[in-house]
């Protein structure tokens, strides 16, 4: 059986009930962030509270956790930490998504209905670093290229591609 968060919702229902559904998330079985960021793991949990608005159903959405991600530039682990609130409007088709207010985030519910889970994955989507680094470099275990010893540094040589082009051209 599937875990309760991945269980596709009616969003009508949800909204006209003003519905809240707690959640807890492991990011790893995210399938579009499982395939966009290697090696994600952590996990979040919070709440939806759905409603209405504008003419459109939407949800309130809270998050807390922590995503475990790669770093780019050691290839170590690193945590980053996730903390906050976003307010998205469930759009049935696409075409709907320009007439969504400013302040609210379209996502799309297909075929009126949308999962916790797929709530999650697109505003983390949205919320995570296309290439993750640590903060501050000290917190990488890769030394900067700053720190090598002028004796430790390779000999400059100078490199020249042409040199031999004058001396093919004369024979002509």
């Amino acid at each position: 059986m599937s875990p309760p968060w991945s269980q596709p919702l009616d969003v009508d229902r949800l909204s006209h009930g003003e519905t809240e559904i707690d959640f807890d998330v492991p990011l790893a079985e995210l399938p579009r962030l499982r395939s966009r960021i290697a090696g994600i793991g952590g996990s979040v949990h919070g709440a939806a509270r759905f409603g209405r608005r504008s003419g459109f159903a939407m949800a309130e959405l809270s998050l807390v956790g922590k995503a475990t991600l790669q770093c780019q530039r050691c290839m170590q682990t690193m945590e980053l930490g996730l903390d906050g609130t976003t307010h998205v409007a469930l759009v049935f088709e696409e075409a709907d998504a320009a007439e969504v207010p400013d302040d609210l985030e379209p996502v799309l519910a297909r075929e009126g209905r949308i999962s916790a889970g797929e709530l999650v994955e697109e505003e983390l989507l949205l919320a995570l670093p296309i290439v993750p680094l640590h903060e501050e470099l000290s917190g990488c275990a890769v030394p900067p290229a700053a720190s090598l010893l002028p004796e430790e540094a390779p000999e400059h040589v100078t490199q020249r591609p042409f040199e031999g082009l004058a001396e093919l051209l004369r024979r002509k």
